[in-house]
């Protein structure tokens, strides 16, 4: 959890001397930006596609002359997506005087931690946290680059009223606050279209407990099942339930969109329908920095791509206001548009960015594409 130096050198270079050490601070004029992200914990696949981008996208700034000049370092810091783990990092960065940070990943960690950057004038920009109450605040320093959970439970809700109006309709949810709040959300949506579901409830996830849950849910007659929870959980319970001969219409949320979710449930993930954001890295803007990827052996997959557009964003608004300050920074997000990897786009008044939204995915062969039109 040390700061790291990132070189102006290719990529291939890059991750070497990353890999191999982590360096030191620099006393000189560098700009420090926290990067708070889960390396510990169910959600380290995450924190490890926003790690990711954040490090290409600083690298790449670097390169054409840093943040308003100065040389970007990056303090990565564990939060664990834990909120007193999060309080802990964000009281890190504000000892150090560390006044840019992208961060957090998981909705309760970003909570947490955004009332003490607001507290402290510290602009913070969330690469994967979709909790609505994150920017329904008006927070003056908080952004993300991601879409919002109340967006994706109306999608959510309108693909099961479309697709699935007649059938038995299971939406179950794990203890964490962030899937029992979507769980919520889609239910609520999805009345308010007049489609009720047979089944709304809560499970504590376990191998022993999975495989209970299968068995009920197929002996009352589910087909479709809408689960919010990660990708570990519900990868298991998909594989499970295939075991145990029961595979209804599985839908999951953005948590499940990483590598990670195919590689637990294996050949029952195909078919399984997603929410996530519009893929970036199909934008012809994105295209330069996908190929940088690829050719070191990396997909950009999942938010790898708005981790990149997080840090892009700081920079690109640093080097606008031609000042490193963040209450500058925060101004010039909330009144310019920039040209990011998720193309032209800018803040709202409460830090949301003005990309396009959720979109369906389905999985197939472990990997997700957009699904057709029903």
């Amino acid at each position: 959890m040390t700061a790291t130096r990132l070189p102006r050198a290719p990529l291939a270079a890059f991750l070497f001397a990353l890999s191999a050490a982590c360096l030191p601070v620099a006393a000189r004029a560098d700009v420090v930006v926290g990067v708070a992200v889960p390396r510990s914990g169910p959600y380290v696949g995450v924190g490890e596609q926003v790690l990711r981008g954040v490090q290409a996208a600083a690298r790449d700034a670097n390169a054409k002359g840093g943040m308003n000049g100065e040389t970007i370092v990056l303090d990565v810091q564990d939060d664990a997506c834990d909120s007193n783990q999060a309080t802990a990092v964000a009281n890190h960065y504000v000892q150090a005087n560390v006044r840019l940070v992208v961060g957090h990943v998981c909705s309760n960690a970003s909570l947490t931690a955004s009332d003490i950057y607001a507290a402290n004038g510290v602009v913070m920009i969330s690469a994967a946290s979709v909790a609505a109450k994150l920017t329904d605040r008006g927070l003056p320093t908080i952004f993300r680059v991601c879409g919002r959970d109340d967006d994706q439970a109306r999608l959510s809700a309108a693909v099961l009223a479309e697709r699935f109006r007649d059938r038995k309709i299971a939406i179950l949810y794990d203890p964490s606050p962030a899937a029992r709040t979507l769980a919520a959300a889609t239910k609520d949506n999805l009345n308010r279209i007049g489609v009720n579901e047979a089944l709304f409830a809560a499970f504590q996830p376990s191998d022993a407990d999975d495989a209970a849950l299968a068995d009920r849910l197929k002996s009352a007659g589910l087909d479709v099942v809408y689960y919010g929870g990660d990708a570990q959980e519900m990868g298991r319970l998909v594989r499970i339930a295939a075991e145990r001969g029961y595979k209804p219409q599985w839908f999951g949320t953005s948590a499940i969109a990483t590598p990670e979710f195919a590689k637990i449930a294996g050949g029952a993930s195909n078919g399984v329908l997603m929410t996530f954001y519009l893929d970036p890295s199909r934008k012809p803007e994105a295209q330069g920095v996908v190929a940088a990827f690829k050719g070191q052996g990396i997909e950009p997959d999942g938010s790898m791509i708005y981790g990149y557009a997080a840090l892009q964003a700081l920079v690109e608004a640093a080097n606008f206001a031609h000042s490193l300050e963040a209450p500058k920074i925060a101004r010039t997000l909330h009144t310019e548009r920039f040209d990011l990897v998720l193309g032209a786009v800018g803040f709202d008044a409460k830090g949301d960015v003005t990309a396009q939204g959720y979109v369906l995915y389905v999985w197939q062969n472990g990997a997700f594409t957009p699904a057709k039109s029903n």
